[in-house]
């Protein structure tokens, strides 16, 4: 579709002109929000109403800076604030007189002690949302009754933007946030871990990591114009009360700590005893001799990091031999539930995509230096058809040939979507097998992207789309030039307008070259047909949830040909401390230059689209020959899909969700090839379960993930508690859906695990599953809400409704609401844990109508109430070695009084 509400538009009376002139050409109006209306008039005084719902796995911090929370002291671990588990927890930590004025200001608020009940295995990891202006480190505690604040069982004090641990031993814990310099809004996220280790970075510093004690590398910088920078490394490394035991000047050098009386000398070199003697969590001691000295290592690494004559300080780690994984070694491959579920593992096997074939993406443009994308695009390397330089905000004007995403400024705040980032990365995102990676995997990482630019400030116009359409296939356009080679598949991830015969005509011809045109089908949660995606020729894609559930946004109806999943940001039915959006690459521009290596989660049919262009082009590697007319057929016979829904064709997921491994399979039988080995294997999903503290049911799907006969052997579980049943299976085999439900009747307060067991002819699958009983607050909480009424021309806030949730949601209303003029409005909603007065800084919770991705503005013509969506605490993922500058607010004023309209 053209614009699936992912632009909103900030200038209207731009949009307006725009609206007037396209209808005058007869083209499509492409609109940032498929929504859009004509308003011409409308009632003065309205109200509008709706629910803010919390996400799941939400917590505050019960002691934030913002004096207007609620307030409760977690300052020391008497105080520790029970949280649940998973979750995914917001909060603020302040050395005294830094960071705003507020609450903690002036007397500090150093420490937030949570307590929480840990399975073994599970993952906790602190974002720090501004590892610039604070150094937060994150102390693990077994609670056996006394806490000793010296002697932690694990703590992780690297001094980056993320702090990570995992828990060995399941038990009742405290989780320490400390403050060691200056201030920040964190996260802090506790979830299953299904890797089983945490990912190493290069200012990691954790206790429980295997690394010779007393040993460091270092390498100093040969620029320094300290008078040491000529000194033998003897004597440069006594200097430090240290011992050189390796290596030399000009490069690394390994370093020793000597006795305890010599690491004193140490101490005071750097600073470190100064540090002692006021910060309690620095005093670190230990009865057991070698933690001792792996604690006091840390503790040097961290101050040598600091110096200006250290390029870097390591630990020695010890390294093992390891197997080489099947799997991609993305290190967020692990978060991307979306891929088993269409059985792309298996697909890969046979192909991961041929450099030959060429997706086209026409959308927002492509962040051309995203670390992740490297290598990753067609020669011809893209262009830019926007035409109008209001639309294209900083780029050159006119069209040209560089598609580089300056930003969109979609979302509010002026905060850009780097959509059509986050879709090639979905497509085609380089992806490692066997070790290394960097960031996420792509579902067709052979093959090649061609950025094509038509989406920007307030959306695209339909003629520039066209364009660029044209151009994709090889066809004259306004660029006067083509591509080297045309693109196999064109993916449309917007949006908008009526059906318009010209673009019809457009897509046939694209169609008789052979191309491919997959579009998402609107997340308008209608059945009216929504357009390009519901032109004849076109894959019209609509989104599933992690279980196989039709998204609550996604179109429906008549035009839908295939689902693919899209997500759903609200939830973590699988327990990872990740929402269960799809994600993958993104770049941040909050502070005004644009941040790359960032990757975060959104929904949408935005995001099932890539998906299926991505198995398209999977296809198209396997079967250079491939038609649009094939892919229709083997979509229509049911051969590449999963069923879902009603049997056959239905209107919610069209013949079925998409199966990357049949697809490739059908594929390599259209090229003459005869039928793929047979290697069957068992692919459940999702991988993990998560009941929280008050859900009692969850779904399974057991399928085939690849060729050959399968069968269900047996399905066991390992706790009295834990109860699956069969939902529906094949009668022969046994794959299909469980019924997979918890009982707590009897259960003491705590975290509780197992595992499912499903032995098939070729494999067994084990699936995790945690639940909480008790102890904690049941409901989720995304802290003190200040909700937003804004003026969607120029993002001013007009109203604000403020105040706490009411079991985990907050109902809100706006009067008098003046739409006599044609105005119209948005909604945005967020914490300010910090106190800056600015909602939706790093760190803090936020949400918008419909949601922050792809909010809606609200006009006379639109309903008033039952705007209802959720808010929750979320930080990007980013490769910390590229982080290069702080990362700035970037969120909305909020008034500074109380306007409860």
């Amino acid at each position: 579709m053209f614009g699936k509400n992912h632009f909103v538009p900030h200038n209207s009376a731009i949009y307006s002109v725009l609206k007037q002139v396209l209808l005058l050409l007869g083209l499509p109006v492409i609109l940032s929000g498929c929504f859009d209306k004509d308003k011409d008039s409308g009632p003065q005084g309205a109200t509008l109403s709706g629910t803010v719902s919390s996400a799941a796995g939400s917590v505050a911090d019960s002691d934030i800076n913002d004096p207007n929370a609620p307030y409760t002291a977690n300052d020391i671990p008497d105080q520790a604030q029970p949280i649940p588990n998973p979750v995914m927890l917001g909060g603020y930590v302040n050395e005294a007189n830094t960071g705003k004025e507020g609450r903690s200001f002036s007397s500090g608020d150093r420490l937030d002690f949570f307590h929480i009940s840990l399975a073994a295995n599970q993952r906790i990891t602190l974002n720090i949302a501004n590892h610039f202006s604070g150094d937060l480190d994150l102390y693990l505690y077994k609670d056996d009754g006394s806490i000793d604040l010296s002697n932690p069982d694990d703590n992780s004090i690297g001094g980056g933007k993320t702090e990570t641990l995992i828990v060995t031993e399941a038990g009742d814990y405290v989780i320490a946030v400390f403050a060691f310099a200056g201030y920040s809004n964190y996260a802090l996220v506790v979830g299953q871990n299904a890797q089983g280790t945490a990912a190493y970075t290069t200012d990691r510093l954790v206790l429980s990591d295997n690394f010779v004690p007393g040993e460091i590398i270092v390498r100093f910088r040969d620029d320094s114009q300290a008078s040491s920078a000529s000194q033998s490394p003897t004597i440069r490394a006594g200097s430090l009360g240290l011992q050189a035991k390796a290596g030399a000047t000009g490069r690394a050098m390994l370093l020793g700590l000597d006795s305890l009386q010599g690491r004193q000398t140490s101490f005071r070199a750097l600073g470190i005893t100064s540090k002692q003697s006021v910060d309690p969590l620095q005093q670190l001691r230990s009865a057991d001799p070698e933690k001792q000295l792996k604690m006091d290592t840390l503790q040097v690494i961290k101050a040598l990091r600091k110096r200006k004559d250290v390029l870097y300080a390591e630990p020695n780690y010890i390294y093992q031999a390891q197997q080489e994984h099947p799997e991609p070694s993305d290190p967020y491959y692990k978060f991307q539930w979306h891929y088993p579920l269409i059985n792309l593992p298996g697909a890969w096997d046979v192909s991961t995509g041929d450099a030959s074939v060429i997706v086209a993406v026409i959308d927002t443009g492509v962040l051309l230096g995203h670390p992740d994308l490297q290598g990753q695009f067609s020669a011809d390397g893209g262009y830019d058809f926007i035409r109008d330089n209001n639309i294209s905000r900083d780029d050159e004007p006119g069209i040209d040939n560089n598609p580089d995403d300056p930003g969109d400024q979609a979302s509010p705040g002026g905060r850009s979507s780097f959509h059509g980032t986050h879709v090639a990365g979905t497509i085609a995102a380089a992806t490692t097998f066997g070790g290394g990676g960097t960031g996420v995997a792509g579902v067709a990482p052979g093959v090649k992207i061609m950025p094509l630019r038509v989406l920007g400030v307030d959306g695209g116009t339909g003629y520039d789309i066209l364009q660029a359409m044209r151009y994709a296939a090889g066809l004259d356009n306004d660029s006067d030039t083509v591509p080297a080679q045309k693109a196999d598949v064109i993916n449309l991830s917007l949006g908008g307008g009526p059906a318009i015969s010209e673009v019809q005509t457009v897509i046939t011809q694209i169609r008789n070259t052979g191309t491919v045109i997959v579009a998402a089908a609107g997340n308008s949660r209608s059945s009216t047909p929504d357009y390009p995606a519901s032109y004849d020729g076109v894959i019209s894609v609509s989104a599933v949830d992690i279980n196989k559930q039709l998204a609550g946004y996604s179109n429906f109806g008549s035009a839908i040909d295939v689902a693919a999943p899209g997500g759903d940001t609200s939830r973590d039915i699988n327990g990872d401390g990740r929402p269960d959006g799809i994600l993958s690459t993104v770049g941040d521009d909050s502070g005004g230059n644009i941040k790359l290596d960032v990757y975060s989660e959104y929904q949408g049919t935005s995001m099932a689209a890539p998906h299926m262009a991505g198995v398209v082009a999977l296809m198209k590697s396997v079967y250079s020959g491939l038609t649009p007319a094939n892919v229709d057929n083997l979509l229509s016979s049911g051969k590449i899909v999963q069923d879902l829904g009603t049997p056959g064709r239905d209107d919610q997921f069209g013949h079925g969700l998409i199966d990357a491994r049949k697809a490739v399979d059908e594929a390599v039988l259209l090229a003459g090839g005869g039928s793929s080995p047979d290697t069957p294997f068992l692919s459940v999903s999702p991988t993990s379960l998560n009941f929280g503290n008050n859900e009692t049911s969850r779904s399974l799907s057991a399928i085939n993930g690849d060729s050959g006969a399968l069968s269900i052997i047996s399905v066991d579980d390992d706790a009295a508690w834990l109860t699956v049943t069969v939902s529906a299976v094949d009668a022969t085999t046994q794959p299909g859906s469980y019924q997979v439900s918890v009982d707590r009747s009897g259960l003491a307060a705590g975290t509780y695990t197992a595992n499912i067991s499903i032995v098939s002819s070729a494999n067994t699958v084990t699936i995790p599953v945690i639940q909480q009983v008790g102890g904690q607050s049941s409901g989720a909480d995304a802290g003190y809400q200040y909700v937003l009424l804004l003026n969607a021309d120029n993002g001013t806030p007009l109203m604000q409704w403020e105040g706490s949730a009411q079991d985990g949601n907050y109902n809100f209303r706006f009067n008098n609401v003046d739409f006599s003029a044609g105005q119209s409005y948005s909604i945005i909603t967020g914490t300010d844990q910090n106190n800056d007065n600015i909602i939706c800084d790093a760190g803090e919770a936020c949400g918008a109508y419909i949601t922050q991705v792809q909010p809606r503005n609200i006009g006379a013509d639109d309903n008033h109430s039952g705007l209802d969506f959720s808010a929750g605490f979320s930080i990007g993922l980013q490769n910390q070695s590229q982080l290069t500058s702080a990362i700035p607010t970037a969120g909305i004023r909020r008034l500074p009084d109380k306007r409860r309209p």
